[in-house]
């Protein structure tokens, strides 16, 4: 994907933003009655604002070179970090209307709280305290009495500050724009809204047409929180720039999409452009339209419509807005640093992707399960499962000591502890939604303690899970059967029947659900700081099915086998055979190498590496070791030789991955080299990648030896690049 490149100097060159490198707007020479428009935008910014005093610079930079212009957000600014957990949306706000927002809509986050003690209080006195408006044509408010006085069902010139209305109308330079709002209908499953309501967004959006039209309004624009590609059961901006004539430009957010091109889809004749900026405050999106007198967008051309992602960091910070933050950082760094009183010696894993929380079991997502069936036991001794879903883990934690800040973003959203009395069929039904959408990502993917399952993804949704097992403490397994009860701890959230849980929600409804009220965040706390240290590590706790016959759950490579093979990472010699034992050549090191996404950059000319003994491999290798040398991830045996059927050796080995983790990382710096009694005599370089692997448990040894010299298996391989894999998340 472009924007995610290995090539860290040459892409920030690109980007780093001047008043010279501001994108003016397209049209050279405006016809008469031509309009031009500079449209600012953020979405899923998830309260990350270390760099919003920088994103204040941008924003007053184009301004001032656009004096036709809008700053429009697209919802999810809650949830996501200590900003939030602190301020639950008021340093956010601080920053925004500093900024001069002239429009929000809300994402699913922004009803995050509703289940808590106060309810949508943090959400209700965010909209009052906001100086802009907030557009929402498709969410009811009208059965929370907290917004009774803030909602305004109406399209309107007249509109003012800190209040909801289905859409308003922005007089710019003497020409009329609409701006309307709407937020995914999946809101009600994803999220907290209770009484707050969900309607049709096509039917929204058709309603919202109509009124503008009504007053003369030919220029219009959608600001959604519904996802750029998301799924067709809910929402989408194609979708919906597909299916309602009259919207000229839609502002998007929820799916995390940087698009580094406007996409553009023709309805009816006339071109419809979707932007969207990516996550976390990253970028501050530019696109740049023009209009003829009949409010068409007359700027564009094909498919594709030329847009600018600002990156924010390369700004300059603007002194006043860091005012503004400094004192919510001072409190945030005061908790972020705080020791949460364990050391964790691996990664743990939290990220998103292949291999990430929302499709593989992951060594965090354990660990959390782990603790929160701890804590389960404490309160109901019966208990003998934990669930987890992956869309509440929403970080990763490094190597090293754990902080509170670390912790409290991970589980950014305060859910409590629910203790679900369930059938085994209950559970297997749980369990067949949780894998429904494999190998896609899906927030409601069960990470879980006590309990094992494995599942065929070739097989029908609903007729995928294969076997599932009860674990005891002592690790006997017995079969989960259908009619026997199971004590079975998860939070509130995904109790009551989140992320579509209906099997759950049913159980809640009938009243087999006790909530004990322990925060999340509590649990894993005082889970991990009796541990003190901690290293976990895949267990096998869900197993999609691999088609390996040589392999299987009790030999230690499975799991990491598993992970690389539906990472699109690491095939097997033949179909049904991986061959564990068999040395890792030349040619396949840097095959899995090449494999990992984003790493080679797309942009990049590849030219013939000078190796003449590659000739007779097939040309998808030949292309993978080229692209390999050109990016200085390999040398040859000698000038010109590569020796691509030669073993690669543990030292060569080590040397590759470290170079790919610091093209990803940047240079990894140690005190120390590893304490191996075999490594001495290894070049600098090699001692720096043996190190690596020592300090990131990537690579342990045998017996206090690294044995550099030894040819690297395929397990061995396996699993050192699974244990790196999640240091190439980009």
């Amino acid at each position: 994907m472009k924007g995610n490149k290995m090539f860290k100097a040459s892409i920030a060159a690109a980007m780093t933003v001047s008043m010279v490198g501001l994108q003016a707007p397209l049209a050279a020479e405006a016809a008469e009655g031509d309009f031009d428009l500079t449209i600012m935008h953020t979405n899923d910014t998830h309260a990350n604002l270390e760099n919003a005093p920088k994103r204040a610079t941008l924003v007053k930079q184009l301004r001032a070179a656009n004096p036709n212009s809008l700053l429009l957000d697209a919802g999810d600014v809650f949830s996501g970090s200590l900003y939030f957990n602190l301020f639950e949306g008021m340093a956010d706000l601080e920053l925004m209307n500093y900024m001069g927002y002239d429009a929000m809509t809300f994402g699913n986050h922004e009803f995050d709280l509703g289940s808590s003690e106060f309810g949508h209080q943090s959400l209700a006195d965010f909209v009052t305290n906001a100086e802009f408006p907030f557009v929402s044509s498709n969410v009811d408010f009208s059965g929370d009495p907290l917004f009774t006085d803030l909602q305004k069902n109406v399209y309107t010139a007249d509109f003012g500050k800190g209040e909801i209305y289905d859409g308003i109308i922005k007089t710019i330079n003497g020409e009329k724009v609409g701006i309307f709002g709407l937020t995914t209908e999946e809101t009600a499953q994803i999220s907290s809204p209770d009484a707050i309501e969900f309607t049709n967004y096509l039917a929204a959006a058709e309603e919202a047409v109509a009124a503008f039209e009504a007053e003369g309004v030919n220029k219009i624009i959608a600001l959604t929180h519904i996802g750029y590609n998301d799924s067709a059961q809910f929402d989408n901006d194609r979708l919906l720039a597909e299916g309602v004539a009259g919207i000229d430009v839609i502002v998007g957010g929820h799916t995390h999409t940087a698009l580094t091109e406007g996409q553009v889809i023709n309805n009816g004749g006339e071109p419809v452009v979707i932007v969207q900026t990516g996550q976390y405050n990253s970028n501050l999106g530019q696109l740049d339209v023009t209009f003829n007198a009949e409010g068409v967008i007359t700027s564009t051309v094909g498919e594709t419509h030329p847009v600018t992602l600002h990156k924010v960091s390369d700004a300059a910070v603007d002194t006043e807005a860091a005012a503004l933050l400094a004192p919510f950082k001072a409190e945030v760094d005061e908790v972020k640093n705080e020791s949460a009183g364990a050391y964790t010696e691996v990664f743990l894993n939290g990220g998103r992707n292949e291999g990430g929380v929302r499709t593989s079991e992951t060594n965090l997502g354990n660990v959390i399960t782990d603790g929160m069936l701890n804590a389960a036991k404490q309160i109901d001794p019966d208990t003998v499962i934990a669930l987890q879903n992956g869309g509440g883990i929403r970080s990763s934690i490094d190597v090293g000591e754990i902080t509170i800040g670390e912790v409290l973003t991970v589980m950014p959203f305060g859910n409590s502890l629910a203790i679900m009395d369930l059938t085994g069929a209950e559970l297997k039904t749980a369990l067949e939604h949780s894998v429904k959408e494999f190998p896609k990502e899906s927030g409601g993917f069960l990470h879980v303690a006590g309990m094992e399952f494995s599942f065929d993804p070739s097989q029908p949704v609903g007729s995928r899970v294969t076997s599932a097992n009860l674990i005891s403490e002592d690790g006997v397994r017995t079969k989960i059967e259908n009619t026997t009860r199971y004590k079975v701890a998860t939070n509130t959230f995904t109790a009551a029947g989140g992320d579509g849980y209906k099997v759950f929600a049913d159980v809640y409804a009938d009243g087999r659900v006790s909530e004990p009220g322990t925060i999340d965040y509590e649990m894993f706390i005082d889970y991990i700081s009796e541990l003190e240290v901690i290293s976990p590590m895949l267990e096998n706790r869900i197993n999609p099915t691999i088609p390996f016959k040589d392999i299987n759950m009790k030999d230690w490579e499975y799991p990491y086998v598993k992970d690389l093979y539906y990472r699109g990472i690491m095939n097997g010699t033949e179909l049904d055979t991986f061959s564990p034992d068999q040395n890792l050549t030349r040619w396949q090191a840097v095959t899995i190498l090449t494999r990992i996404p984003g790493l080679i950059d797309e942009e990049m000319v590849i030219e013939d590496s000078p190796f003449t003994d590659i000739s007779h491999l097939p040309q998808v290798r030949q292309d993978e070791i080229h692209a390999a040398y050109a990016a200085g991830l390999i040398q040859g045996a000698s000038a010109t030789k590569f020796n691509p059927n030669a073993n690669i050796s543990r030292k060569h080995f080590a040397l590759l991955i470290n170079r790919v983790f610091e093209n990803i990382n940047g240079d990894f710096e140690y005190d120390e080299n590893a304490p191996y009694k075999d490594t001495a005599k290894l070049t600098a370089e090699e001692q720096e990648a043996v190190t690596m692997l020592y300090y990131h448990s990537i690579a342990t040894g045998y017996n206090g030896n690294f044995m550099p010299s030894k040819n690297a298996t395929r397990a061995e391989a396996a699993k050192m690049f699974s244990l790196f894999m999640p240091y190439t998340a980009q």
